[in-house]
């Protein structure tokens, strides 16, 4: 009996997550082109027109219209309904492991961030500041009221209070997670003549740092490397692309490792 109110908080959180979701699909297109996400209102990417309200609902606007704009019946791209389910999902996922908590709204924003940052990086190779810079100062917002992870803070700041803990842990987190990464893409890229590692990415690392603090926050990056590698290498390869000048999207990679975080690991 006492886990029916959490999976019915799940539902609940997972139909808020479709409307996230929708307003997700208008920052990915829009934000990369320098466009206000406010206005105008949706509108077709392919003809300009506008959606009525009717074939804006999140999901069922796509089935119903069979993936098609009612105007001008080009196809409406799969990222539309993909991106409403996947929020959906990860909003329900993680309020039923969380429960009603400041935790869960923390990790519901962490990975609606993630799966914009991710398709945004994958279609347009573009980290928008917006999520990267605005997620990290949120971030910080939320280190005052839910505890970054970390143990560092219990050698040098056991006595201190919890939110000057939690935020020596994020700061540290960001900056470790940073500054070697950047120095080792600065000095490859001067060998190879090349870049190495977008600022788009360096912005994003002490933004995953801040919320999942450094131990969780190295986890994360192995995880999006090995896949990058294992994902992207067999793209490159399949797709016969040269490795040398493809631009793998290694900030989608860190995004999803990063957003499994806090589903297998209870933070």
């Amino acid at each position: 009996m006492a886990a029916e109110p959490i999976w019915l908080l799940a539902l609940l959180a997972g139909l808020f997550g479709l409307l996230i979701g929708s307003f997700l699909n208008v920052c990915i297109y829009r934000l990369p082109r320098d466009l206000s996400v406010v206005s105008p209102r949706s509108f077709c990417t392919e003809c300009g027109g506008q959606i009525a309200w009717f074939d804006n609902i999140p999901v069922f606007s796509y089935a119903l219209l069979r993936g098609r704009c009612r105007q001008c019946r080009q196809r409406i791209p799969w990222r539309y309904p993909l991106v409403e389910i996947l929020t959906a999902g990860l909003f329900a996922i993680v309020t039923a492991r969380y429960g009603a908590s400041l935790a869960t709204c923390k990790w519901c924003l962490f990975e609606a961030l993630l799966v914009a940052l991710f398709f945004t990086d994958l279609e347009e190779r573009i980290l928008p500041d917006e999520f990267t810079l605005g997620g990290g100062i949120a971030g910080l917002v939320f280190a005052f009221f839910v505890r970054v992870p970390g143990f560092f803070s219990e050698f040098f700041l056991i006595h201190s209070p919890f939110w000057v803990q939690s935020l020596f842990e994020a700061g540290l987190a960001a900056v470790i997670m940073t500054v070697p990464i950047w120095l080792l893409s600065f000095l490859w890229g001067r060998l190879r003549k090349r870049e190495v590692l977008g600022m788009g990415d360096l912005k994003l690392l002490p933004m995953l740092g801040v919320f999942l603090g450094l131990d969780q926050g190295i986890s994360a990056l192995l995880i999006g490397s090995v896949t990058g590698v294992v994902i992207g290498g067999g793209y490159i390869f399949l797709s016969k692309q040269k490795a040398s000048t493809y631009e793998l999207p290694l900030g989608s990679f860190f995004c999803l490792g990063a957003a499994l975080i806090p589903l297998l690991v209870r933070l």
